[in-house]
């Protein structure tokens, strides 16, 4: 079966927890106790065996354990070693605040590590709702939450106090049938519009065929499948440990970098020979 005939709930979700499952794994480390922050119940297994016990928290009341908001975590500082999330970070208001509490309930040389949607997801369905709406009813509604660049979510993590943050980002392009079978996917994830700025009225079936037209005129390919980009992002920061590799104060290097690369080493501002 195609990517584009399963449920977005399967190709995206388990494919994000497949890679926070494989780095936990290069870790080589079982953790004492495990905190997870909103993952899907049918995902979560597979990130289960990285720890003796877990937490899970959420709003969802199947498989969780607190009922709990991930922008007031009702823990208490190093209470963690490890703490996960699985898309859902991205939907945060406050996400610098989010990671600045994830910070302190982990304990010294505990990790975070998350996948969060982010970059250019969906940008074919901004860009066609955008025009659809503009030519329809002369503007235009927020239809798709804006998403956080990997340079700056990465800065996040830095800015809430994580030694080694890592950010990166995979690109998946899903090719639909139609943009009926996108948005069915959406609404499997969650991921309907939440914006407290979008059009509070349904949306109209001439604004419908409107979007269908444009998304289908700039993002179709020849056998009439729509392109869909989703940017995941993986997240990963330590709690800072005195183990952990630290860099090198300014001067203090033994080697000279002009050795190693066999050129001669020039002061700053004067021209090299032609």
């Amino acid at each position: 079966m195609r990517a584009d005939e399963l449920p977005g709930e399967v190709f995206l979700a388990d494919g994000a927890s497949d890679h926070i499952a494989a780095r936990l794994g290069a870790i080589n480390r079982r953790f004492a106790r495990g905190l997870d922050l909103s993952s899907r119940a049918k995902q979560f297994p597979v990130l289960r065996p990285f720890a003796n016990s877990w937490v899970r928290a959420g709003f969802a009341r199947s498989g969780t354990d607190v009922i709990a908001d991930e922008e007031l975590l009702p823990f208490a500082e190093n209470s963690f070693d490890v703490v996960t999330s699985l898309l859902s970070l991205h939907a945060i208001n406050d996400l610098p605040g989010v990671l600045a509490q994830i910070r302190r309930v982990l304990r010294p040389d505990g990790v975070f590590i998350a996948a969060l949607f982010g970059g250019e997801t969906l940008q074919e369905l901004r860009l066609a709702f955008t025009a659809a709406e503009a030519e329809t009813l002369r503007g235009a509604s927020p239809r798709v939450a804006p998403f956080g660049d990997v340079r700056a979510l990465g800065g996040l993590l830095q800015r809430a106090g994580f030694a080694l943050p890592v950010a990166d980002v995979e690109r998946i392009t899903v090719r639909y049938r139609d943009a009926a079978r996108l948005f069915a996917d959406l609404r499997l994830l969650g991921e309907t519009n939440a914006l407290v700025g979008r059009h509070p009225a349904f949306l109209s079936r001439r604004i419908l065929q409107r979007l269908t037209a444009e998304y289908t005129a700039r993002f179709g390919d020849p056998a009439g499948r729509l392109a869909a980009t989703f940017d995941i992002i993986f997240l990963t920061g330590w709690a800072p440990h005195d183990s952990q590799q630290k860099p090198l104060a300014p001067g203090s290097a033994k080697a000279r970098l002009a050795d190693a690369l066999g050129a001669a080493e020039r002061s700053a501002g004067e021209k090299s020979s032609p």
